[in-house]
């Protein structure tokens, strides 16, 4: 299991996932922070650029909050791999 912190932007045009400098993941969903919306929909693009199930994909910390870390059964580089990081382009759509 390892453990990403992501930065989440509701409300957002388009749903993309962006790999920042520090390693951070940010997360745009189109989704508002209303009733736990937003984390649903952080969740469903995770598991599925990841290719896991999202019950795979669990919020550890952040449940109320923009920056939230995440768990996954996955090793960071097989994150990084699946995720298509490059060192040009950081946007995963």
């Amino acid at each position: 299991m390892t453990r990403v912190w992501i930065k989440v932007k509701p409300g957002a045009k388009h749903e993309s996932i962006e790999m920042m400098d520090d390693g951070t993941l940010k997360v745009n969903v189109t989704a508002h922070p209303v009733e736990g919306k937003a984390n649903e929909a952080v969740c469903d693009p995770l598991a599925e650029k990841l290719s896991l199930s999202k019950s795979d994909v669990r919020i550890v910390i952040g449940k109320t909050s923009k920056l939230k870390q995440v768990e996954l059964p996955l090793s960071l580089e097989e994150i990084y791999r699946r995720l298509n990081r490059s060192s040009e382009g950081r946007v995963v759509k």
